[in-house]
C-alpha cells in the first residue's frame, strides 16, 4: 500500500502532528458507546409532504 491513511491537504504537518491527530481520532473511535440504540429519536412521520399526493388546489387562506 503506497497511499497513506491520513493526508494533509494544505500546508505541511510534522510527523508529531500527524501522530497527535491519529491518537485523537483513535481515542474518539474507542470511546463510542457500543449500545446500538440510536442517539437521536426522530419523528415517525416525515416533516415534508410529497407534492404528487397533495390535492391539486389549496385555498390561499389555508396554512396547511
Amino acid at each position: 500500500m503506497d497511499t497513506p491513511d491520513i493526508r494533509v491537504e494544505k500546508g505541511h504537518a510534522e510527523p508529531e502532528e500527524v501522530a497527535a491527530i491519529t491518537a485523537i481520532l483513535l481515542a474518539r473511535a474507542a470511546a463510542r458507546p457500543t449500545d446500538p440504540t440510536p442517539a437521536h429519536r426522530g419523528r415517525v412521520k416525515a416533516g415534508w409532504r410529497r407534492l404528487e399526493r397533495e390535492p391539486g388546489f389549496r385555498a390561499p387562506h389555508s396554512w396547511r
